[in-house]
């Protein structure tokens, strides 16, 4: 195996245990350090040109992924999948041979780089609508950038427990409960009246196969994810358009009377080409330049920037172009340090 592909299992592996998945840790340390079978997948992994690291095209995920969507499927190597719990050997013997009857699906499924859209990032979604309800009192229309399933534009209709209160839609069947350090958000009501999101490759919740993808991405071990994920399918009713999300906010920011727009993307800036991030932070801005209080304009972003732990977590609001340090959280939403 050549050393970069080998080095990035071991990476992906340690960043998973790290997220709380011993099972992926497992799953990466074999595929990362065994003899692949004689298999047009292993020729294509093997030969793969640019970083194939987690950062970049993300080859660890994208098998993991694909193997998980046969075990989703009734495969029978779901024999060694959690619950059961089973030794390297034993687990590598199943892989291999789920690598060679299967070949073709799994080279299909590596295609595509992976795609998740995990729910528990909506807890800080649910905070900072929250603060905006709190500042301006009006109805929010919501603009996601890079939103995959369009799940977490669905915010409104989850509920979550922050700073020892409970926020969000009463009776709902996604409830959120990271820990939490510091003040719980302001009490206020949130009313959502328009949501619409953008990605290169959006998923549809509502196609079988989509929905698989975005299932087969979440770690095999945990099950809370699954089970929420699956609820927030259910809840699912929004749109997401397929575009490049810089151009397609160009043509989403115009003001409405009596509207918070709120602009807003978790673990996805990072990926857009720094031009077209400077793009996007200029139109922005330029747009926020023309807010009034009958009509502002609020971005927030939730991103790594390069300190630890998590990601940094940024409201920058109009008029009045004011930025506030909101804390940091975890990149899967289990913990959140809000600063309010």
């Amino acid at each position: 195996m050549p050393p970069a592909l080998s080095q990035a299992f071991a990476f992906q592996g340690a960043a998973c245990v790290a997220l709380g998945s011993p099972f992926m840790g497992q799953l990466c340390a074999i595929l990362g350090s065994r003899d692949w079978p004689d298999t047009p997948l292993r020729d294509r992994y093997f030969t793969w040109e640019g970083d194939v690291g987690p950062s970049a095209q993300s080859l660890p995920l994208r098998l993991a992924g694909g193997l998980h969507a046969l075990v989703l499927r009734g495969d029978p190597l779901a024999a060694v999948y959690p619950p059961h719990v089973v030794g390297d050997d034993t687990l590598w013997a199943a892989v291999a041979d789920a690598m060679v009857r299967e070949d073709a699906f799994l080279n299909g499924w590596v295609d595509s780089p992976p795609q998740t859209n995990e729910v528990r990032r909506a807890a800080v979604l649910i905070a900072v609508g929250h603060v905006l309800a709190d500042r301006f009192g009006l109805p929010m229309r919501l603009s996601e950038l890079g939103a995959s399933g369009g799940l977490n534009l669905m915010w409104d209709q989850f509920a979550a427990t922050l700073g020892g209160k409970r926020f969000g839609k009463l009776g709902a069947d996604v409830i959120l409960t990271p820990d939490w350090e510091g003040p719980a958000p302001p009490d206020a009501d949130t009313v959502v009246i328009a949501r619409r999101g953008v990605d290169l490759n959006p998923l549809d919740p509502r196609n079988p196969n989509d929905q698989l993808r975005l299932r087969a991405y979440l770690w095999p071990d945990q099950p809370d994810r699954m089970a929420r994920t699956v609820a927030a399918i259910d809840a699912f009713d929004a749109q997401v358009d397929q575009a490049d999300a810089i151009v397609w906010l160009a043509d989403q920011l115009a003001h409405i009377a009596g509207q918070t727009h709120l602009i807003y993307h978790t673990i996805a800036w990072q990926y857009f080409p720094a031009d077209m991030q400077a793009r996007g932070a200029a139109l922005i801005a330029a747009a926020g330049a023309k807010a009034t209080p009958d009509c502002p304009l609020a971005w927030f972003g939730m991103e790594p920037d390069g300190q630890s732990p998590g990601a940094a977590m940024t409201l920058r609001i109009w008029p009045g172009d004011i930025t506030i340090d909101l804390g940091r959280a975890d990149f899967h939403g289990r913990w959140v340090q809000w600063k309010g």
